[in-house]
């Protein structure tokens, strides 16, 4: 039994636990926590009251079955610093160095070797390529539909409106590449992640989206075009699916959200870059729209070249049984080997619990499981809701189509895409808060304080479209209020939802799961390229803006009841968070969250205090300390 019964008499308990002291196999004890039914919201470690004699047999029994004689004793003392992680200074295994590593873990937790940093951040450069091509065809807009004969709005010779038609194929071009990701690319990831691993899978992308934004810069018709764009997809796809979750699985668990946010920082970087790109080359002609698409395959150049220098994910090894080589790519993650022996062990006895629940033994056992299996629904319901809420916000209509909105505005064609310079500049400067909040705040919390004031921002400017005239005070105030809902954005939605979901899906999931979170948010960007062009000629740009305000409220609502808290968890103990049924998480919300809001912010009640629902409970380390 992993964790002690919840509904057992200490009676019960005490001879469970001498039942077990008399076994000589691997962990063997019954789980006290249903991994479908969490209803206690505890989250407990699975080493706790195992005395420490069967634990050492226990991981002899391991290390031979896993090749790693050799390091026994580093392992049996890594899985007593598992067994008690807050009071390891008690166990007589350790020395004094790795005392000491341990010591700084704790107070410096920002504390790792650069091969852990040089690793996500050759992974999340890779990023920059999705946030430049939005941006490119962003600027492209302005020129590629003339040049194909597809022209969109008004015909400068006769006033007249150019076929309704135009407008869709312009939508369609933009939309190809999340058109192509949702149904293709993102699904891919999981064979290319069996057969090559999670660098092999992520080189292959990368090559990808060096080819095709260059390709897509030689094109002579919007169908060529079109097709490009679409092979680009299936390598964004299948890179977003890969990159977020091969970080958040090298990364340890107090600063996971920080890191693998880096996804997004370099996201937001590309869209900077590529409004720069946009506003270089605007003076070069008919060439502007193929200089403004074929350079964003800079950011992919770096991820080619640098992915193999990395270590391959220790979880990934670990899924194919590779320990020895998931124990080593562990030490190049981490300071010290006691460290990396405490990491391997707790993570592999977690996956010994996984796999009561969940096979996942083929592609399509895999995606069904996803929907059958109560503890990972939970994780495709919260990462579904996260990925929507990106594109219900309205985040992409100004990605995708600032240029032209800013024209709507009045601006000249050099004015829109100076404003929205400024509009990337903002995105990609007010990421940098979440780096430093997300796994303090949390995740949940960063969602639930962002969405109303994206709400209220993007209806202010929308409201702005109705001061009458063209001149500068207008365009200003859209700007101001653009600016200010992408300052809200990039700090909450901009880094959760890519963060989210590469955490909250088991082993056996989680490339599969992954590609589901991607795909959602891929297929309804591709919703609202294809859409924005039409709605914002039929509901007028301030219409446009009031709907997505609408959206920001409904997402709130959704993430409050269905979406719940993972930081600072190991991806391994988020098994137990989303064992916790989601009736249960709801009725949380509206009987503990709601009331206290009210009570704390609005009566100013400052002794009003709320209970947490998923908590860690640390009492089982103290009393394995009392028993160890």
């Amino acid at each position: 039994m992993l964790f002690p019964r919840l509904d057992s008499s200490p009676r019960e308990e005490k001879q469970e636990q001498e039942q077990y002291a008399t076994e000589d196999v691997a962990i063997t004890r019954k789980t006290t926590i249903e991994l479908s039914s969490n209803k206690s919201g505890a989250v407990r470690n699975p080493l706790s009251g195992i005395p420490r004699e069967q634990l050492m047999k226990d991981v002899e029994h391991f290390a031979t079955e896993k090749g790693l004689t050799e390091d026994l004793s580093l392992l049996q003392a890594g899985a007593l610093v598992a067994q008690k992680p807050q009071d390891y200074h008690s166990i007589d295994l350790l020395n004094s160095d790795q005392k000491a590593a341990l010591d700084h873990e704790r107070e410096h937790k920002w504390s790792h070797p650069l091969t852990l940093y040089l690793t996500i951040f050759c992974c999340s450069i890779g990023a920059a390529t999705q946030g430049w091509d939005q941006t490119g065809s962003n600027g492209a807009n302005l020129s590629f539909p003339q040049e194909f004969g597809i022209p969109t709005g008004k015909n400068p010779l006769t006033g007249e409106d150019y076929p309704e038609s135009h407008e869709w194929l312009v939508g369609l071009v933009n939309a190809a590449p999340y058109i192509a990701s949702a149904l293709v690319g993102c699904w891919l990831s999981d064979p290319l992640n069996n057969f090559f691993g999670r660098r092999g899978c992520i080189f292959i992308t990368a090559i990808i989206l060096v080819a095709t934004p260059i390709g897509s810069a030689f094109t002579h018709s919007w169908e060529t075009l079109f097709v490009v764009r679409l092979i680009l997809g299936i390598g964004m796809g299948a890179k977003g699916s890969t990159v977020p979750v091969f970080a958040a699985e090298n990364a340890p668990a107090s600063i996971r959200g920080a890191l693998v946010m880096g996804w997004q920082l370099w996201t937001a970087f590309g869209i900077f870059l590529g409004f720069a790109a946009n506003v270089v080359v605007k003076d070069t002609g008919t060439i502007a729209w193929r200089l403004q698409l074929g350079s964003a395959f800079i950011p992919a150049l770096p991820l080619a070249l640098g992915i193999y220098f990395c270590p391959e994910s220790p979880r990934w090894l670990m899924k194919k049984n590779r320990y020895p080589e998931a124990f080593k790519s562990l030490n190049r993650l981490r300071h010290n080997s006691i460290q990396a022996a405490r990491d391997l062990y707790y993570i592999h006895v977690l996956l010994e619990e996984e796999k009561k629940i969940i096979r996942g033994e083929s592609y399509i056992q895999r995606f069904t499981e996803l929907f059958t299996i109560p503890r990972v629904r939970r994780a495709t319901l919260a990462s579904f809701v996260v990925m929507l809420a990106q594109q219900m916000c309205g985040i992409n209509i100004i990605a995708f189509y600032s240029s032209t909105i800013f024209l709507e505005s009045g601006s000249t064609a050099t004015q829109a895409l100076y404003a929205s310079l400024g509009f990337g500049a903002v995105n990609f400067v007010f990421a940098f808060p979440a780096l430093f909040t997300i796994d303090t705040y949390g995740r949940r919390s960063l969602l639930l304080f962002t969405f109303p004031q994206m709400a209220w921002t993007l209806l202010a400017a929308g409201l702005c479209f109705l001061i009458p005239g063209t001149g500068k005070a207008r365009l200003g105030l859209i700007a101001f209020f653009v600016y200010l809902f992408s300052a809200f954005y990039s700090p909450g939605e901009g880094p959760v939802p890519f963060t989210y979901s590469a955490e909250v899906f088991p082993l056996a999931q989680r490339e599969q799961g992954m590609a589901w979170a991607v795909a959602t948010c891929f297929f309804w960007a591709s919703v609202l390229s294809i859409t924005f062009p039409r709605m914002l000629k039929a509901l007028t740009p301030t219409g446009a803006f009031a709907f997505y305000a609408g959206l920001n409220v409904i997402a709130f609502i959704l993430i409050l009841l269905f979406v719940p808290e993972t930081k600072q968890l190991t991806l391994e103990e988020l098994d137990q968070v989303f064992s916790v049924p989601t009736g249960k998480l709801s009725g949380h919300v509206i009987s503990k969250e709601v009331p206290y809001f009210f009570k704390r912010y609005v009566a100013f009640q400052k002794d009003a205090t709320l209970e947490p629902l998923i908590h860690k409970d640390n009492d089982d380390d103290l009393e394995a300390s009392k028993r160890g």
